[in-house]
């Protein structure tokens, strides 16, 4: 457990919506293109907690291709 009975995948299934939206060009927000700045949005959209979790970036990160 990451925070407070969330783990890994809860987190990933909180933002999975948002960051397909963004990465799959249907939002005002550019797609990301570097791991880091998945890293970064990834902190700042988690529900609750504000740490950099790295199962998340490196789900997403595989997900989205990104390096």
């Amino acid at each position: 457990m990451i925070w407070e009975g969330w783990t890994a995948q809860n987190f990933v299934d909180e933002l999975q919506p948002q960051l397909d939206m963004i990465m799959y060009g249907q939002s005002w927000q550019q797609p990301f293109t570097t791991k880091a700045q998945l890293k970064e949005a990834c902190r700042d959209m988690q529900p609750y907690y504000k740490k950099h979790i790295p199962e998340v970036v490196s789900y997403f990160a595989q997900r989205y291709g990104l390096k």
